[in-house]
């Protein structure tokens, strides 16, 4: 009679309740954080009630969907119009409350199947297929462009033509990367959580992978504590609070990642041009505000302000910090060039994702009868973009160092598998 005891007791510990619990508390954490993140910036005032439908295409967004602009202007004018930018802020809201509700259930066992977990997971996939499928065709709605005064809004009221941009996620797209991404934070959960269970065929390499991915995530999120911090201060003295809480709640992972890597001495390129511009800092909008494209390094930023140079300094405190921690949670058997070696590949692929997720590029643009630029400072352009490679090789090289370093000031430290010597 114990026996199928047993054997349904996981059953009702990580059932469909417990996933739909799971799905709709990630899913309103994010609609929360991504809500007041667009009120804090002003996206409360937009025409025709839209408010609503822009929160769903920032959820979009934030889950790696796509979403597309379109612009129309009837015969008169024409309007193009494009965004590519992930509000890692509530992405990561998201993926945290997900990956903590996926594991909870999991706790305080050592080893669990492969069918097991595949079973779990494939609950929260379904449930979050139809989220995905919902905030596509949500995600759509069009906006009347103000153009002001001036010959262009007399030709307008004339032909009672206005320009029009608006947006539409893409359905497939949305839901292709959307699985793509609980598929990634699953794993990551999998990954990084010491106490999570793996089938047993994989318990050889927890030893060499889960160290290294759990010092790994707690970098980032160290960084993205850092930032708030900053963001914090900066609001208290410097005023500007609307548009600090709407950074700390749409874009922060973004730019605390971004110093994490010029504190590597990483280089972005990028072009700012027209209406568009950067959240704080200010030297950033500066330094791209150019005609051609510029770079962003500790080169320029230093050249602004030589206090930029504490970013290397930040960077160098932090990793040692949880490179020491990954020695100390790792068996004594393995070697210092062991941990320098994982160390290296976690953060080369943490700085490969800062890379393809920190990417920004927009612009919008307006011309009369095929006919320039007529938006009388309407279009614009921006973008920000890494040197991928280079980034990623800079963050091998601190990993390594950063783990043999860490390594060996753990080694007076007693750690599991150590044996004291009569």
């Amino acid at each position: 009679m114990s026996a199928p005891t047993v054997s349904a007791r996981p059953a009702a510990h990580h059932g469909w309740a417990r996933a739909v619990a799971t799905v709709l508390t990630g899913l309103a954490v994010m609609v929360l954080v991504a809500a007041f993140g667009l009120w804090a910036a002003g996206a409360a005032d937009l025409p025709d009630g839209a408010f609503p439908r822009v929160v769903v295409a920032t959820l979009v967004t934030a889950v790696g969907g796509s979403v597309e602009l379109s612009g129309n202007a009837g015969f008169l004018a024409q309007t193009r119009a494009g965004i590519t930018v992930i509000p890692l802020s509530v992405t990561l809201a998201g993926a945290l409350v997900i990956g903590a509700g996926f594991l909870r259930p999991l706790r305080h066992r050592a080893v669990a199947s492969a069918g097991e977990l595949a079973g779990w997971a494939a609950r929260i996939a379904v449930l979050w297929l139809l989220v995905l499928v919902g905030l596509a065709f949500g995600a759509r709605q069009t906006f009347a462009v103000d153009v002001g005064s001036g010959t262009l809004s007399d030709l307008t009221g004339l032909f009672d033509v206005s320009p029009k941009v608006g947006f539409t996620a893409n359905v497939p797209l949305t839901v292709l990367f959307g699985l793509l991404w609980l598929a990634g934070v699953l794993l990551l959960a999998l990954l990084v959580a010491y106490g999570a269970p793996l089938p047993a065929r994989l318990l050889r390499f927890q030893e060499s992978v889960r160290p290294a991915a759990h010092a790994t995530v707690a970098l980032l999120l160290a960084y993205v504590a850092v930032g708030l911090v900053t963001a914090l201060i900066t609001a208290a003295t410097r005023g500007h609070a609307p548009a600090t809480f709407a950074l700390i709640l749409l874009g922060l992972p973004n730019l605390a990642w971004l110093a994490l890597t010029l504190g590597m001495g990483a280089t972005w390129n990028g072009r700012v041009d027209g209406p568009f511009g950067l959240p704080m800092p200010h030297v950033l909008d500066a330094i791209l505000r150019t005609p051609d494209v510029s770079a962003l390094n500790l080169r320029s930023l230093t050249a602004d302000d030589g206090r930029w140079w504490w970013l290397v300094v930040v960077d160098a405190i932090l990793l040692l910090a949880v490179a020491f921690r990954m020695a100390v949670r790792s068996p004594a058997r393995i070697r210092l060039w062991q941990h320098a070696v994982h160390l290296a590949v976690a953060l080369a692929l943490a700085v490969l994702m800062i890379c393809l997720t920190g990417r920004v590029s927009a612009h919008y643009g307006l011309s009369l009868l095929g006919i320039g630029d007529m938006g009388g400072g309407l279009s614009g352009e921006l973008f920000l973009r890494p040197r991928l490679w280079q980034a990623v090789g800079l963050g091998a090289v601190w990993g390594l160092v950063g783990g043999f370093v860490g390594a060996l000031l753990a080694l007076p430290v007693r750690r599991r598998g150590a044996v004291e010597r009569p």
